[in-house]
């Protein structure tokens, strides 16, 4: 990867997320370019890592192996088709982490034939904990293959999906999941200042009990399942309040709320794609 040139296609978070990333894994700054039209955020980019920075996205193109499309989803239609004459030239290795677009239409604003990387990167990458699921088109080799999980690995876990129609699943679990969490912890936050804990000595107890909770989770062999069954002692406190949830239905509650989220990015991918 130190050998390739990558090139960014907007400077937001996610973008930035991952110049640190690389940079952090070894990556040198020289090889790394950015095209942004915020002058502010340009040099902030520059002044920060030391990266090349630019305007105009053609030229970046020309430039690089690797070409991350980073802009909002709904920008993506006019950026790609700007860059259409650039990209059919250079043939780079296109990454895209915008959330919602479909391989099959970036290709055909892209001018078609394109190597493309579809990822979903969530915004734990921000801080270097990220989860991102990959999907490659039949034009990407198996060095590129490489690449792009380098890459992306530079903020977090990995995994490649076989079928571009799970997208939308990882949509549903580790793209809108770090909400769910957030929303948890909001919750269990609120209950203790509600049953007399100070606000903050309640945040800080939620807060640091989910990171150790997702901690022991990920080292641990056992599944969630049982990781629970340990804590929850028969007639203890734990089993009370699993008890009123499950009485709740949170499962049934819980299953209707990721289907509910896979079935809209699965509309949003036709409505993005239909240009």
């Amino acid at each position: 990867m130190q050998k390739s040139k990558i090139g960014f296609i907007g400077g937001g978070n996610m973008a930035t997320s991952l110049i640190g990333g690389l940079i952090s894994d070894g990556c040198p700054a020289e090889t790394i370019w950015t095209a942004e039209p915020d002058a502010a955020r340009r040099e902030d980019l520059a002044a920060r890592f030391g990266i090349h920075t630019c305007t105009n996205n053609s030229e970046l193109v020309n430039a690089v192996d690797v070409v991350v499309l980073a802009v909002k989803p709904q920008m993506m239609h006019p950026v790609c088709e700007a860059i259409r004459t650039a990209v059919q030239g250079s043939k780079p290795l296109l990454i895209s982490i915008a959330a919602g677009l479909r391989v099959e239409a970036l290709d055909r604003w892209l001018g078609g034939e394109n190597a493309i990387v579809r990822t979903m990167p969530n915004t734990p990458a921000l801080v270097q904990s990220g989860a991102t699921a990959l999907f490659a088109n039949s034009h990407v080799s198996d060095s590129q293959h490489e690449l792009a999980e380098n890459i992306l690995r530079a903020v977090g876990l990995t995994l490649w999906l076989e079928d571009e129609a799970q997208m939308d699943t990882v949509t549903a679990i580790s793209g809108s999941g770090p909400a769910y969490f957030f929303l948890l912890m909001e919750m269990l936050e609120q209950a203790g200042s509600q049953l007399g804990l100070e606000q903050k000595n309640a945040r800080l107890l939620a807060l640091q009990t989910a990171f150790g909770a997702a901690k022991m989770a990920l080292e641990s062999e056992q599944d969630a399942a049982t990781l629970r069954a340990q804590v929850t002692s028969p007639g203890g406190t734990t089993e009370r309040a699993i008890g009123l949830l499950e009485e709740g239905q949170i499962r049934e509650l819980f299953t209707r709320a990721v289907s509910g989220a896979k079935e809209r990015a699965g509309e949003l991918a036709d409505e993005l794609g239909e240009k």
